[in-house]
């Protein structure tokens, strides 16, 4: 058995060492396409510099010119042009309903491409990852081509339709937490909340944030302590429930989570309590021991939501967490930790175009009041403004 266990753990250990070279040539791979589009927009300065410089000349031959015309002033005859009859009715009609001619332009493919790399750049250097914006930049020309907009202002349509084209990514189908306690207390149902994330996501703490935010709502709430394999994980949610004056459901550590879940909506159930939040071990996608555990406990506990909680820090690797748990087991909404030291915001688009699940709070900081709505607006701003 012991021999078993010891190639188990190193064909794990081998998976981790293969994911972890894709990822450096993922990287690279991205460094050296930021180091190219930097290198095309410096040349587009240039260009647009010498371009200016043409123009001042210009215009400096045009002033020289007009000066020259007021010192020597001619007589200009000017002639007027009689309007015919019926030039003159039309255009009395028109000025009298208010009628300003204006001139469209269809999109084409080549008005798009012309800001791709300032479009991808933009978004690269917000955080998203490559693959990811290239994708949205193709998902949004697809649906830009053959739109009709004014000819004076092709580039401000194109920039605006793409920040609304990420906006609609951004607000998919909300997700209240609140109406569906609420829905299912009427039904006389308890609701089920499972946490799950990767080690050190701040996943436990997140879990406590929306148990004191639902409190708060004058809901009442009982924690499971799911994670029953992380050293003083049981300790921590104690310590967090003993703040928060709410009951904690444990077991000893090694125990079944899906047990330990299990006794605490047993208990809500006899106590009508109205939510059962419970915590998960943290896991990594290559832990296969642990995401089958995650694969029980949603198969047996059937819960009402599954939320992923993701570290904003750790970038693009988002993308590979998110896919792997949502194959897994599907999740249901995304939280976002120390959103306050994270300003770019592109790894929240890169998970939400990822999974296409919607982001429920945004963690702020370390007390339990940091936690704050998603707004897409904000990202938006970051990255565009």
């Amino acid at each position: 058995m012991e021999i078993i266990e010891k190639k188990k753990e190193e064909i794990e250990e081998e998976k981790i060492i293969e994911e972890k070279k894709e990822e450096e040539i993922e990287k690279r791979i991205e460094e050296k396409v930021k180091e190219v589009i930097k290198e095309e927009r410096k040349e587009k300065k240039e260009e647009k510099e010498e371009e200016l410089k043409i123009k001042d000349i210009f215009e400096e031959s045009k002033q020289f010119e007009k000066i020259f015309k007021e010192e020597i002033p001619e007589k200009k005859f000017e002639e007027k042009k009689e309007e015919k009859p019926i030039e003159k009715k039309f255009k009395e009609k028109e000025e009298k309903r208010g009628f300003i001619p204006t001139f469209e332009k269809e999109i084409k493919e080549s008005d798009i491409e012309k800001f791709r790399n300032d479009i991808i750049f933009d978004l690269i250097e917000a955080d998203v990852a490559l693959d990811v914006a290239e994708k949205i930049f193709e998902d949004f020309k697809k649906l830009i081509i053959g739109k009709k907009v004014k000819i004076t202002k092709v580039e401000e349509n194109i920039k605006e339709a793409f920040k609304e084209t990420i906006l609609n990514l951004l607000n998919i189908q909300e997700i209240d937490i609140e109406e569906i306690i609420r829905k299912n207390k009427e039904n006389g149902k308890v609701s089920v909340i499972v946490f799950l994330g990767f080690n050190g996501s701040g996943k436990t703490t997140t879990l406590a944030k929306i148990g004191y935010m639902l409190k708060k709502k004058g809901f009442s709430v009982v924690f499971a302590a799911g994670d029953t394999f992380r050293a003083a994980s049981i300790e921590q949610i104690e310590e967090h429930a003993n703040r928060l004056g709410i009951k904690l459901i444990k077991q000893k550590y090694g125990a079944d989570s899906t047990a330990v879940i299990y006794d605490a909506v047993e208990h809500a159930k006899a106590n009508k309590i109205d939510v059962v939040l419970a915590d998960t071990a943290g896991r990594s996608h290559a832990n296969i021991n642990l995401m089958d555990e995650l694969k029980k406990i949603c198969r047996v506990i059937k819960p009402d939501l599954k939320i992923l909680v993701l570290d904003s820090l750790t970038g693009n690797d988002v993308v590979e967490q998110a896919k792997r748990f949502d194959n897994a087991v599907g999740v249901n909404g995304i939280i976002f930790t120390k959103a306050d030291v994270y300003e770019k915001g592109g790894a929240i688009i890169s998970a939400v175009y990822t999974i296409r699940k919607p982001i429920l709070f945004l963690g702020t900081g370390q007390e339990y009041e940091d936690i704050e709505k998603f707004d897409a607006k904000k990202i938006i701003e970051n990255i565009f403004d």
